[in-house]
């Protein structure tokens, strides 16, 4: 029997709320995770025609990527869209869930999904954040060094890149004289001892240290382990705004745009001057990314693609890079695709639907 909550734990571990920006409201707006799930619903927007179709199939859990909840709620009397969304949700006994900056902020996240559309390769974090990571750093017996090790790296700590199981260690004696009420795993009370002991150095996200802490203490062998942890400035390669990549084949950028074009199944793109030579290098980033031109720019990137620039931003281009607005709807529509694909690999016996509704606010002739 599938839980929401089963679910909710499996999102917010591939892209922990942690990871979210300030102003977001990621997480679970509306009802109780413990109960048992009847289906998913997947959207990209959260509108009162979705939560009518989650209530014809049946479903009580809604994955969306835009929190319908931005701002507290000071009364629920139905008088605007939210009001009205939220309502129902409670009504029919509906969770909403949102997965909305942590998910563009991850690795493998919103905005590889588009780079996957477009076939780039190596991507990468257009901008990775730094503060996210942390540096653990204790003191083990040598005989118990592998044991402390491996609960550490299970608790998720040890991971850089493409690499697991890193760490630093460093051999030396340690010193304490434990008191007559203490335990001491090693020695005697009231007289001072002298250990062969590892410095062990092990980097992990800051969002699970109380895991981390917990493990490290589950397994180490002192009664009261000595411990530092460190706040790092290092970036976080898996973790930032955008991504950035590279084409199998340079393009002419005509011939790139309608590419774009038929990749993202666009009816129109509004794009600055093309420049001189081809495309090649590709920076993207889903909903509003004008916040990321420098980045792109700075990394020599070809073109931009995202959206929601104001008219008087796209001279920020500059003759440096083509900027392609492609809409926001446009530009996250796959991320529903995304999830689904996330929980259809890791749950076999849930039924997972992408929404028919197009909650596109905008549309073109």
């Amino acid at each position: 029997m599938t839980k929401i909550k089963d679910v909710i734990d499996f999102l917010e571990s591939f892209a922990p709320p942690a990871y979210q920006e300030d102003y977001d409201n990621s997480g679970l707006l509306t009802g109780n995770a413990a109960a048992e799930l009847s289906g998913v619903l997947v959207t990209l927007d959260l509108t009162e025609e979705v939560i009518e179709e989650a209530k014809s199939l049946g479903y009580n859990l809604i994955i969306a990527h835009h929190p319908i909840i931005f701002r507290g709620l000071k009364r629920l009397t139905g008088s605007n869209y939210v009001e009205r969304t939220v309502i129902k949700a409670i009504k029919y006994d509906i969770c909403l869930y949102a997965i909305h900056t942590n998910l563009d902020n991850v690795t493998n996240g919103v905005n590889f999904k588009i780079a996957e559309k477009l076939s780039l390769l190596n991507p990468k974090i257009l901008a990775p954040k730094s503060g996210l990571l942390k540096k653990l750093i204790s003191f083990v017996p040598v005989a118990n060094k592998e044991n402390v090790l491996s609960s550490l790296y299970k608790a998720g700590a040890g991971n850089i890149g493409n690499y697991s199981n890193c760490s630093f260690q460093l051999e030396g004696t340690g010193t304490f004289k434990a008191n007559e009420n203490a335990s001491p795993f090693i020695g005697k009370a009231n007289q001072p001892e002298f250990v062969k002991e590892a410095r062990i150095e092990i980097i992990f996200p800051g969002h699970i240290q109380r895991q981390v802490v917990q493990a490290l203490r589950a397994s180490h062998p002192y009664e009261e382990p000595a411990f530092d942890i460190l706040l790092l400035e290092n970036e976080n390669l898996e973790t930032g705004s955008g991504v950035i990549g590279e084409l199998q084949e340079a393009m002419d950028p005509e011939a790139f745009l309608k590419y774009l074009k038929e990749r993202m199944n666009l009816s129109v793109i509004k794009f600055t001057q093309l420049l001189p030579g081809k495309i090649k290098k590709v920076a993207a980033c889903g909903g509003a990314g004008n916040f990321l031109l420098k980045n792109a720019i700075q990394q020599k990137a070809d073109i931009f693609i995202t959206s929601d620039f104001k008219y008087h931003e796209y001279f920020d281009a500059d003759g440096k890079i083509v900027i392609a607005d492609i809409g926001h709807y446009e530009s996250e529509v796959f991320t529903k695709e995304l999830i689904c694909e996330l929980l259809n690999k890791n749950f076999t016996n849930i039924a997972v639907v992408l929404s028919k509704i197009n909650t596109n606010p905008i549309s073109y002739i």
